[in-house]
Formats: structure tokens, C-alpha cells, sequence
């Protein structure tokens, strides 16, 4: 019931037993008196009855104004205590009662927080006790994340059902699930797999691993290749977890069988294999296309070389003939090898991906090349460890170990030293040598000439290496220490592009409630209703909107999510995204969360961005704090981008009325003070979804112990709050 009604039922019920009593007390003494006694009475209050009533009636309000003093220090005082209480066992520890209302609630409230200070420290006692027992589970845990981050390969483990346990990001990148900036992440734990992977396809792949366990195979894995949503090639090992049975009990009959092996999930291998794919197949185009072509030269050649053979004494003018029809077809087949060449050096620039990576570990990587291949001792002197270079480093070793060959062989070199430093921008990587110069034109000559060195040669020269990074070559024939040098001039590699984010300030930016139905949307199911708010999966969201007024045309400008599985918060899998509204920002609103027209332009619209948040979103439960707000913003897109959010919502604005009704205020930073939560970035997207969902985690166990333990009973218990708020 509400607490406003509470205290009106209570006030009636107090002043009506004053005034009962009252009435019950004059009316004893009235019958006591004597007839005459009562008549003189009646005589002399007569003229006096209105100033009497008035006089009641002002004795009431007294009355009433004392008992509404009492009831807020005895009664709402307790009430208060008893939501700290709840807060203190289940949410915030540290939290303590403020020393406020008359002597005997201060005791009381004195009593609770040194109750609360010492079940803390226990609390702590026993936590560092676990963290000391937990240990080493985390070290293994820590040496396994580190384990899979190296790993080349990308490796992404689910359960039975489908469901993500485990990946890592090369398995991401693999299976190209989050292209291009903001676009919503298909991969993330608890996420169902056949969202990146066709279910058919692995339907398949786990009944031949099936059938090769009932055969007793002892390497059951099946691999298949397929498309990623990219349109990329991508290679899957999938390999069983099995969980093998416990032994039977002894005892039992004889011969007793025990259950077959079982399989509780899969890990997946993923590669990325549509360069060597598109490699392979253009290498054997070249070669089938100059296999193809040839055969008709060679057959020219064979049959004038049998002429000239069978028939030394043919005329001058046939033998000519047939001399210039071998020179044609010999000039024929050298030019389609000059083209097979060409296109197979092409192929090779792009064979390898231009990577980031330390300048010092590509002249490393050239050296371990230089110095046993051509015995040529290489000292590594200034050198940056700093700088990092975006490189294609397969075809740069090979071109530093090509000039390393030719300075030995052609100009008598015996030592080399490389150099590694910035000029800027620029990254200078110098090959320097101790002795004799050499002229411009040997250089230049040495650019269009193709990598040698040794007995090894490639189609690719030079100039094609510095093409393919975008750099230049200089010889500096007498530099200040005088010994030349080739200098590389390479990118340096760019600054990661910083996190999108707003200054932080503070204030409400939004109407507390806006006329939005949360209670009746499609995807809600009793199945869902009844599962445990811990078991769930959550999208954690916020909008932030170029006004307060939807109907009035008013857009979304930057959307921030989070997703919470099995009661963790995965800060990993967030959600980012800004949005060019094609419209000004209302100034009071630019005031508020820090985001200006400039910050919008290019940025994606919104029916490019709604899809892609809508996939993020799938299968979850919708949070945000406020959420008629935000989801009356999505609605209004409904038509324009077909995308409609049907899930079950849940809104920590209401269930804080529902758990702190005798609080003042259910501001989202209020909330999180309440519960020990630090706020960072106040009415910047992703930062208030961040805080909204350390809100709702210390939430669940506060509704746990008001017996709100399912979905269903949290969405029940925040439509009544709903309906009183006129939401």
C-alpha cells in the first residue's frame, strides 16, 4: 500500500478515536449531572456552540499536526532504518545510517551502524581469507586468457546448446562480427553461435563427430570451410568436450554396462583463409592460363624445327620462313611468361597483410635472416624501441635481405649496422655499411631490378616493396658519421582512435516519466517470466537525444549499451556508437551531455545504426534507468527502419521506488551513491549504461529479499509502481 495512504488512514483513524473519546466522556459526564444541572449546562454553552466547534475543530488540526510530527519520527524514521538495513546485507556494505530523528532513534540507528562495522570487518576477514583461496584459480584463469590471446589461431568454445563460453579476439576478427566502428559485436558470452556459423553446418559436423565416437575413433574433430556475414573464407576445426560418466558403483550385476561417453560442448579453431584462398586460386588461373596459351606456340615451334630437321635443303625463302616463325612464337611465349611473372609478383604484395609491429622486431627478424644466410656479422646500434610501423614485414625482410646480398656480392661489404629512429611523422630505418660509397645510379638501378640474394631470387623488386608500404628509399652517401647508408622513410604507425566520450557533468537531462508502455511488449513469455533474474542475459543501455521531445522531431544522437550474463558485467562487450541526427542540437540539451553538432557530422544515421543495436540486443532483457524515455525514441523509429524492440524491459527508476519508497529522490546518481557505486561519466551514453548496470546488479539481490526472485515477479512488482506514477 502506499505510504501516503497509509499515514491518511492512520491520521483518520487517531483523530476519529480522540474525537470518540471525547464525545464518549462528555457524554458520561452529561448523564451524571442532574436534570436541572443539565439544563443550566445547556443554557450557558449555548450562546458559545460555533466558538466551541471552532475550538474542536482547531484542537483536531493540533492533534493532527503532532501526530504527523510523531509518525515521521517514529514511524517513517523505522521504515527508513530498515531499507538501510537491507542495503547495508545486501547491496553496500559500507553503507551507514545517518544520525537523524529523536534520542531513541539515534541509539537505534548508532546500534546499526556498529552492527554493520562489525559485521564488516568479519565480512572482510573472511573475504581476504577466499581471495587468498582464489588465487590460484585465477592465476590459472589469468595464464589461460593470456594463453588465448596469443594464440594465432582463433579459438571460441560453447556449450551443448550452442551457446558461447569462450573466445577470444582473433576469434572475432576470424569470423568478421564486428566490422567497421559501433556495429553491434555477434560474438560474446552467452551469445547463441549459429548467429555467426549456419546451424545446418554445425548440425553436420557434430554428427560426424557423433559417428566417429561410436566407432571409437580416437581423433574425432570434423572441419568445414564457409562464409563469414563479411563474405570472407573461414576454416573451422571443431573438436568435442566430452564428459565421461563416473565409473558404476561396485556391487552391482554383473556385466553391467556403464554410459556412454557424452559430449557437454565443443571447442571451435577458426582461420581466416580467404587470402590464402584467393592465392591459391590466382596462382592456378596463372598457371592454366600459361599452360593453355602455350601449347599452340610450342606446337609452332615443334613443327618448323621437324621442317628444318627433315629438310636441311629447303629453299632460303621456306627456311627464313619457318626461322621467323620460331622467333615469333619464342617472342609469343616469352611475353606470356613475362606476364604470368608479373602477375605472380602482383599476387605476392598483397600476400601478406600490412600488420602493426615494433620497428626493433622487424630489423631483428631481417638480421636473423642476413646473418647465417650470408654470413655477414650485423650489429644493431641506435635504435628506437619506441616506434612501432605498419608493415608488410614478409616482403621488407626480404627486401633488406636483397640489398644486404648485393652490398656483399657486388661492392665487398663485410659488416652492416642498422639504425632505427623518428623524424616526426617518419620513421627512418637505416642499413648502414662501413665502406666504399656508392653512386645515385646504382640505386636506382637496384629499385627496378627483383629481390636476389644468394641462390634465392622473387619477381618482386624494390620498387614494388616501397610502393607497397607507401615509403621512399634515399642513399646518404656521406653522413655525419661517414659511413652511407640506405634510408628507409616509413609511416609511422597512427594513434589508436580514442574512445568516444563527453565531458562529465552532472543534473537530470529528461522528464522522470514519459508515456510509454513497458508492460506489454510482444517478446515477453511466460517461459521468460518464470526463469530467476540471475540466469538472465541483459542489454544495459542509454540514449542521449538532441531534445526531450520525440513526437516534436527530436532524434537519437549516441546510443551506449553493456551486456550482463550470468550475473557478470562484461565491460568488454560494450556498445558505442554516435549518430548524425540530420538536425541541430537544442543548446539546453548540448549543455547537458557535451555533444556538439561539429562531433556529428559523418557519423552513420540512424537506420544505418538501429539494425546493428537491434542484433546486439537480441535475446536479452532490455535495462535502462528511465526507460519509457529512451524506448518511446525507438519507437518512433519503428517505421522508418522496420526495427522493433519486443523485448521484456526492466527499469531501474521503478524498481528503486519499489525498493526505497521512503527515499527523496531515484536519480541515477543518487541511486548509485545509495549503493556505493561510483559514477564516471554522468549523461555520456555508454557511461550511464555502465552505471545503470552496477545499479541493477545491486539491485537483484535487494529484490531477492523481498521475495522478488524471476523475471515475472519484477515485472508484476514494477507495474504497480508504474500505474501510480502515471508512467
Amino acid at each position: 500500500m502506499n505510504e501516503t495512504l497509509k499515514f491518511l488512514l492512520a491520521l483518520i483513524a487517531f483523530l476519529a478515536l480522540v474525537a470518540g473519546l471525547e464525545l464518549a466522556a462528555g457524554w458520561a459526564v452529561y448523564h451524571v449531572l442532574g436534570s436541572e444541572n443539565q439544563q443550566r449546562l445547556a443554557a450557558a454553552l449555548s450562546p458559545h456552540a460555533e466558538l466551541l466547534a471552532e475550538l474542536g475543530v482547531l484542537r483536531l488540526a493540533v492533534l493532527g499536526i503532532a501526530f504527523a510530527g510523531a509518525y515521521q519520527l517514529y514511524a517513517k524514521g523505522p521504515l527508513k532504518i530498515v531499507e538501510g538495513i537491507r542495503i547495508i546485507l545486501s547491496a553496500h556494505p559500507s553503507h551507514r545510517l545517518e544520525p537523524a530523528g529523536p534520542a531513541e532513534i539515534r541509539r537505534l540507528r548508532k546500534a546499526v551502524n556498529d552492527l554493520a562495522s562489525h559485521s564488516e570487518t568479519l565480512t572482510q576477514g573472511l573475504e581476504t581469507k577466499v581471495a587468498e583461496a582464489k588465487a590460484a584459480v585465477e592465476e590459472e584463469k589469468n595464464r589461460l586468457a593470456a594463453l588465448m590471446s596469443e594464440l594465432s589461431q582463433g579459438v571460441l568454445v560453447c556449450n551443448r546448446d550452442g551457446r558461447i563460453l569462450l573466445y577470444n579476439e582473433r576469434a572475432r576478427q576470424a569470423l568478421g562480427a564486428s566490422a567497421g566502428a559501433g556495429s553491434a559485436a555477434l560474438i560474446g558470452l552467452g551469445r547463441p553461435v549459429f548467429a555467426l556459423i549456419d546451424r545446418s553446418l554445425l548440425r553436420h559436423a557434430r554428427d560426424r563427430i557423433v559417428a566417429r565416437l561410436e566407432k571409437g575413433e580416437t581423433d574425432p574433430n570434423a572441419q568445414f570451410v564457409f562464409a563469414s556475414l563479411t563474405g570472407q573464407f573461414v576454416r573451422v576445426n571443431m573438436a568435442p568436450i566430452l564428459a565421461v560418466a563416473p565409473p558404476p558403483q561396485t556391487g552391482g550385476p554383473a556385466g553391467q554396462r556403464t554410459e556412454p561417453t557424452t559430449i557437454s560442448g565443443f571447442v571451435l579453431t577458426v582461420e581466416n583463409i580467404t587470402q590464402d584462398f584467393e592465392f591459391d586460386a590466382t596462382r592456378d588461373m596463372l598457371l592454366q592460363s600459361f599452360t593453355e596459351g602455350s601449347r599452340a606456340s610450342l606446337a609452332g615451334i615443334r613443327a618448323a624445327v621437324e621442317m628444318l630437321t627433315y629438310y636441311p635443303d629447303c629453299e632460303p625463302a621456306q627456311r627464313d620462313r619457318f626461322i621467323r616463325i620460331i622467333n615469333e612464337e619464342v617472342n609469343t611465349l616469352s611475353g606470356k611468361l613475362h606476364k604470368l611473372t608479373a602477375d605472380h609478383a602482383d599476387s605476392l604484395k598483397t600476400r601478406w597483410p600490412l600488420e602493426e609491429m615494433l620497428g626493433v622486431d622487424v630489423i631483428d627478424a631481417a638480421r636473423r635472416r642476413i646473418e647465417p644466410r650470408l654470413e655477414l656479422p650485423v650489429r644493431l646500434d641506435d635504435l628506437d624501441h619506441s616506434i612501432w610501423v605498419k608493415v608488410d614485414s614478409y616482403t621488407l625482410v626480404q627486401a633488406l635481405y636483397s640489398l644486404a646480398g648485393r652490398l656483399k656480392e657486388e661492392c665487398g661489404v663485410g659488416e652492416l649496422r642498422f639504425g632505427l629512429s623518428r623524424h616526426g611523422r617518419i620513421v627512418q630505418l637505416d642499413l648502414i655499411w662501413p665502406g666504399p660509397a656508392l653512386s645515385q645510379r646504382v640505386l636506382q638501378e637496384w629499385e627496378g631490378d627483383a629481390l636476389r640474394a644468394g641462390s634465392q631470387s622473387s619477381p618482386l623488386t624494390l620498387h614494388d616493396v616501397l610502393e607497397r608500404h607507401g615509403a621512399e628509399i634515399v642513399y646518404l652517401a656521406d653522413p655525419e658519421d661517414g659511413h652511407p647508408r640506405f634510408r628507409w622513410l616509413l609511416p609511422l604507425a597512427g594513434p589508436l582512435r580514442p574512445l568516444l566520450g563527453a565531458p562529465i557533468r552532472y543534473g537530470e537531462s529528461r522528464p522522470e516519466f514519459y508515456d510509454f508502455d513497458l508492460f506489454h511488449q510482444a517478446g515477453q513469455t511466460p517461459e521468460l517470466d518464470q526463469l530467476s533474474l540471475t540466469e538472465l542475459t541483459y542489454t544495459v543501455f542509454d540514449t542521449e537525444t538532441t531534445g526531450l521531445n520525440p513526437s516534436g522531431g527530436d532524434e537519437i544522437i549516441a546510443i551506449g549499451a553493456v551486456r550482463i550474463v550470468n550475473s557478470r558485467l562484461l565491460r568488454a562487450e560494450s556498445y558505442e556508437q554516435r549518430i548524425d541526427p540530420k538536425r541541430p542540437i537544442d543548446p539546453r540539451a548540448e549543455t547537458i551531455h557535451g555533444i556538439s553538432n561539429e562531433m556529428l557530422r559523418g557519423q552513420p544515421t540512424i537506420d544505418e545504426v538501429l539494425p546493428r543495436f537491434h542484433d546486439y540486443c537480441d535475446e536479452t532483457v532490455l535495462v535502462a534507468h528511465n526507460a519509457g524515455f529512451d524506448l518511446r525514441f525507438l519507437q518512433m523509429k519503428e517505421m522508418q527502419t522496420g526495427v522493433c524492440f519486443t523485448q521484456p524491459v526492466l527499469d531501474t527508476l521503478l524498481l528503486s521506488e519499489l525498493l526505497h519508497p521512503n527515499q527523496e529522490s531515484h536519480a541515477l546518481e543518487t541511486i548509485a551513491e545509495r549503493l556505493g557505486i561510483k559514477v564516471v561519466a554522468r549523461h555520456d551514453a555508454l557511461g550511464d549504461a555502465l552505471v545503470t548496470a552496477e545499479v541493477f546488479l545491486r539491485m537483484i539481490p535487494l529484490l531477492a529479499a523481498q521475495g522478488i526472485r524471476t523475471l515475472g515477479d519484477a515485472r508484476a512488482a514494477q507495474e504497480k509502481i508504474y500505474a501510480k506514477v502515471k508512467y
